[in-house]
């Protein structure tokens, strides 16, 4: 059995609830079930191959777009099951950041913030003006793009290609914002500046972050579920978990023991 905090139906913005994914016959998450609470971090720890990103990618369905891939169990979004629901729907209330940096190359940074309102029917210039601005702001790049914003996106640092990708995903205001190693192709200077956008972000937005690096969790996330084997081992406050871990097999991963 893992050891799983709770939260008052108030303040849980994501219910995953009994989720196993599958690529063909192959069982990659097995039986997950935990809250995610609204406007937090909370990170997805544990070693390569036991899940952590098959898992984020089934907080928006993201997972069944690989062929042969497929989800049973619930994801409810403020109660409601996203699995019900049309997938364009979910990933414009469940935004996405992905491992690497994927500006489309062809267009200008204004048009690669603006591309998911666009996709939505937007049109007025105004409101994509504001639009970009905001995103662009959030994603503390404005100071730095403001002067070349019809430039291509692609020629950006890649660490500003990353916020790029971010502020993409902050322009439609979703609720909730994936991210899935998002400085695993960073210097350590662009790192820094991801996890603190991180925590400037979390007080607006519901975040999970999925990270290969232990001490990324510690400082950026709330609460922290780690996961071995497809199963999920333990979830809890990230502080606590780290201190003191109630399972035996959360505690050898974080002391080095294996991983």
């Amino acid at each position: 059995m893992a050891t799983i905090h709770t939260f008052p139906d108030s303040d849980v913005k994501l219910t995953v609830d009994h989720v196993s994914a599958y690529y063909g016959k192959t069982k990659a998450i097995k039986d997950v079930s935990f809250q995610v609470p609204t406007n937090a971090a909370t990170a997805i720890i544990g070693p390569s191959g036991c899940g952590k990103s098959t898992l984020i990618r089934c907080l928006n369905r993201m997972h069944e777009v690989t062929p042969d891939a497929r989800a049973e169990g619930k994801v409810l979004l403020d109660g409601v099951n996203i699995y019900t629901r049309d997938p364009s729907e979910v990933r414009y209330r469940i935004g996405m950041v992905f491992q690497k940096p994927n500006p489309f190359p062809t267009m200008s940074i204004y048009k690669n913030v603006c591309a998911g309102l666009r996709l939505n029917g937007v049109r007025n210039r105004g409101v994509l003006d504001e639009a970009v601005i905001r995103a662009l702001k959030q994603a503390a790049l404005w100071d730095e793009v403001k002067e070349q914003i019809h430039r291509p996106g692609a020629h950006l640092s890649g660490g500003q290609q990353q916020r790029l990708c971010i502020a993409r995903a902050l322009a439609v205001q979703p609720e909730v914002l994936l991210m899935d190693e998002p400085c695993s192709a960073l210097d350590p200077i662009a790192t820094a500046k991801i996890e603190q956008l991180i925590r400037d972000l979390k007080g607006q937005y519901t975040i999970v972050i999925v990270t290969h690096n232990m001490q990324q969790a510690a400082r950026v996330a709330d609460y922290t579920a780690f996961m071995y084997l497809g199963e999920l081992v333990e979830f809890g406050p990230t502080a606590a978990m780290f201190e003191t871990p109630k399972e035996t097999l959360t505690e050898q991963y974080l002391t080095g023991r294996f991983g």
